[in-house]
């Protein structure tokens, strides 16, 4: 009999794992595995899934995978990537799409499926993709299309192959996890006994087994996930087996450092705390490319936590294990799976990292979790909601919020042209720019680096919505759409040179804290995922300063994320606090959803 498990072939989508945890989440056990898998290891499964990912199928390096995959018989979902495959090889086409689909899209189901039991006929779905099937296989109807894409659901119930160009793992597929759970526990036969007390019981065990004799230097950033991290240590090996170390790289927030051990110290946990912030600033003096940043950051943490331990442990240095509260969205998004593009590489995941790794002296119990879960896990561990409901803030900090490089003189007017026309076709009443600024994206799962498109005008936030989405998909030099709060009209717009100095970081550092405290003071904290606050290269309108651009987001697990809609006044008010300060030359607001943007700009 086949084990109660539903199998994910990882195509490389950014994705891949969240469906495994989407799958746990309705209390199946789910494995990832390469799509070379043997079919005697396909077979011992009640279902399959087959993940998205950022290649085309008709492409010379399209993944290999199991031939026989669709002669097992067994339930079959394929998504985005896996769609394409299926149709492909059962006989049907595939080709580019003349129009790519980033973002919200509706469904319209033309057919009853078991796949959609349950749900309306008109649904609201999740799409990252460029390539589209033109022609079904035989034996495959059309369950649903959407306006930019015919066969946007398709099946062969009679053989239990289902497919979905949309993405139901997604929070933002509102009834993706239903459509899951009716493949799941419906088509499949799953049954449910999966949870996250007998996860957090199986990590002490495994963390107990794997340490030791040996102790833990665990770097610890003040976040959720390295919070968790030092809690589960904490339960898992004596006191004097863990060492936990803070490093003030100076682009941390406003007083964070501090704030951290007394908050650290509030839940039981003693951290030692190194000021290298002369360090770093010395190591990033003219880098601009976000890609070193990252690289260059990551890896002196793991300097300066080597050289800790030197000093700590001496000639027993390899006794030691190195611990990191990395999660599984800082693996996918530095390319960590086989078929995965490389969106940016977490500081946790520098080159020598993997070194490390491959020595076997680093351990991070958190690897395979989303945010969602680790959250689930500070509960089960009894951390205080303080340190639960913290907002999400990256490793390298402020460094990453804070863009480089140098003054550029592009000329922007026959995009320019381009775009207000589309906005005048679309009855925007206003008017569009481009920021001569670049941020980091993702679309149809593969890393874009590219201009900002700056709105200016109309303020209604579906309809910044729907022209940020439509704009990105039309338009392929940009990857993402702000909306201008303060001045109301860009005239002049005039890149500058500018590097990460101190004075640079403590401007971004009293801008973050006052959009922080007004966010406090409205009692939005726990109604937005994370608040990044950008600085950038730019000055508008002559007046001395850089611009501002402000970056609320929702999201649930990290994967996705939707711009945070924030009422008009609370936004006005945002603008004119921050234009207020010196060095402050305009204030926007991010409305690009992810994908295609990113929700850090680098």
């Amino acid at each position: 009999m086949p084990q109660n498990r539903i199998l994910v072939l990882d195509f490389g989508s950014q994705y891949t794992h969240l469906l495994a945890r989407r799958i746990r989440q309705l209390g199946v056990y789910s494995e990832i595995l390469p799509p070379t898998a043997s079919s005697e290891q396909l077979s011992d499964c009640k279902g399959i899934i087959l993940s998205g990912g950022p290649r085309s199928v008709y492409e010379e390096n399209a993944p290999a995978f199991n031939p026989d995959l669709f002669r097992l018989n067994r339930p079959i979902l394929g998504l985005c990537y896996g769609l394409q495959l299926m149709v492909q090889q059962l006989g049907g086409k595939v080709e580019k799409g003349t129009v790519k689909e980033y973002g919200k899209a509706r469904l319209q189901l033309a057919e009853k499926s078991p796949l959609f039991a349950s749900l309306e006929t008109n649904q609201l779905v999740w799409m990252s993709h460029g390539d589209k099937a033109t022609e079904l296989p035989a034996g495959f109807k059309v369950l649903g299309k959407t306006p930019d894409c015919d066969f946007a659901a398709i099946a062969d119930e009679k053989r239990k192959l289902f497919a979905l160009q949309f993405h139901p793992e997604v929070t933002h597929t509102p009834n993706g996890l239903l459509m899951l759970k009716n493949f799941v526990l419906g088509t499949a036969k799953c049954e449910q006994n999966w949870s996250a007390e007998a996860f957090l019981e199986q990590e002490i065990k495994k963390v107990r087994t794997a340490v030791g004799s040996r102790k833990v230097f665990l770097l610890v950033s003040g976040g959720i996930d390295s919070t968790v991290c030092a809690a589960l240590f904490g339960k898992a090996l004596p006191a004097d087996h863990l060492v936990c170390f803070h490093v003030d790289s100076g682009f941390m927030r406003k007083d964070e450092s501090r704030k951290v051990k007394e908050s650290l110290a509030g839940a039981g946990i003693n951290l030692q705390v190194l000021n290298a912030s002369m360090e770093f600033f010395e190591r990033l003096q003219g880098v601009s490319d976000p890609e070193r940043k990252r690289i260059i950051i990551g890896e002196l943490f793991v300097e300066l936590a080597e050289r800790e331990l030197e000093k700590m442990a001496g000639n027993e240095k390899d006794q030691w294990l190195l611990g990191q509260g990395t999660i599984y969205p800082d693996t996918i998004e530095s390319g960590g799976t086989v078929h995965a593009d490389k969106i940016k590489t977490h500081h946790n995941q520098v080159p020598l990292i993997q070194e490390l790794t491959q020595q076997g002296r680093i351990i991070e119990p958190l690897r395979q979790l989303y945010k969602d879960e680790v959250r689930e896990l500070a509960r089960l561990l009894k951390l205080p909601d303080s340190l639960i409901e913290r907002h999400p803030f990256p490793g390298p900090g402020l460094a990453i919020r804070a863009l480089c490089g140098p003054k550029l003189a592009e000329d922007f007017n026959e995009l320019e042209t381009r775009m207000n026309a589309f906005l005048k076709e679309k009855k925007f009443r206003g008017s569009v720019r481009v920021l001569p600024l670049k941020g980091v994206g993702v679309q149809g799962d593969e890393r874009t680096y590219r201009w900002v498109a700056a709105l200016q005008g109309e303020f209604n936030h579906e309809t910044l919505e729907n022209l940020s989405t439509s704009l990105v998909n039309a338009f392929r030099e940009i990857n993402r759409v702000v909306w201008l709060i303060e001045p109301r009209q860009m005239e002049e717009i005039v890149s500058r040179e500018a590097n990460l100095v101190p004075e640079r970081i403590k401007l971004l550092q009293e801008a973050d804290a006052l959009v922080n405290r007004l966010m406090d003071e409205a009692e939005l904290h726990g109604e937005i995922w994370q608040f990044p606050v950008i600085l950038g290269n730019v000055e508008v309108n002559e007046k001395p300063g850089e611009v501002i651009i402000l970056r609320p987001v929702t999201s649930v697990e990290a994967m996705t994320a939707q711009f945070a809609w924030l009422d008009r006044r609370l936004l006005f008010q945002l603008g004119r606090k921050l234009m207020e300060m010196d060095g402050i030359s305009a204030v926007f607001l991010d409305v690009t959803n992810k994908p295609p943007a990113t929700i850090e700009w680098e």
